[in-house]
């Protein structure tokens, strides 16, 4: 592969991570939406790192329980717990407001509300259950990846379907991606989850979709759209649910 093929896929990864991570990254050209199609990559570089914890905990030898811990720990912390937040605001901003104008506000609030706080605990204990029984199980970095990498792609599905529910935001500034290239990034996560987890990524990435359809159709009801929070809730939906899948 010539340095002008390799230059717009490096571009694109590096405007991706610097999307969703903290990691310390050069400048890049490629910018938001142009790049959604390498969100997948991102999501795959993410839980490399994070099966690098489970590789330490191996060489230390540590059980699963505290090896799937240290996993996530590592992914939050390389994203900034970004989708995480997200999922705590939709949770509280969609079940908790009356209005499209009060869900809102509720989301934008840096505080988390009870329904949150249980949603968070609730999609961390599930991450942690499934993650658990992968390393006791054997195979757990490799699922561990695939479903980073799947969990990436719906972001921008979503993106692609429903306008942005605020005129400003991480969304509005990130633009809309064109369906052509929300696809992309769905078959380019498939094949990925493909190759790393078998015919069981095929499976994962139903019920993944279905989830975002559903979070999808809820968002559009209560708030008019998508939002950061919005796509940072799909992304741990999906991400959960391809794990157990994988379990």
């Amino acid at each position: 592969m010539n340095r002008d093929t390799l230059s717009p896929l490096t571009d694109a990864l590096l405007s991706a991570l610097g999307l969703m991570t903290r990691l310390p990254l050069p400048d890049h050209r490629a910018k938001g939406a142009e790049a959604a199609w390498a969100w997948p990559l991102a999501g795959a570089v993410i839980g490399g790192l994070a099966a690098l914890a489970l590789w330490a905990c191996h060489l230390l030898g540590l059980p699963p329980g505290p090896s799937a811990a240290a996993a996530l720990v590592v992914q939050a912390l390389v994203t900034g717990a970004l989708h995480e937040d997200g999922l705590a605001d939709t949770a509280d901003g969609l079940l908790g407001g009356r209005t499209r104008e009060r869900r809102l506000d509720i989301m934008k609030d840096s505080r988390i509300g009870s329904f949150g706080a249980v949603a968070l605990i609730l999609i961390l204990l599930a991450q942690w259950s499934a993650l658990s029984g992968l390393v006791a199980g054997g195979g757990a970095a490799a699922a561990l990846i695939a479903a980073a990498v799947l969990s990436r792609a719906p972001m921008a599905v979503l993106m692609s379907a429903l306008p942005p529910a605020r005129s400003n935001g991480v969304s509005v500034a990130v633009g809309r991606p064109s369906g052509s290239v929300a696809l992309s990034g769905a078959a380019l996560a498939l094949a990925v989850a493909l190759l790393l987890a078998g015919p069981a990524a095929l499976l994962a990435a139903l019920l993944a979709a279905a989830l975002t359809a559903g979070l999808g159709r809820a968002a559009q009801s209560r708030i008019g759209g998508q939002t950061g929070d919005i796509l940072g809730a799909a992304q741990q939906l999906s991400f959960t649910v391809a794990l157990a899948v994988f379990a």
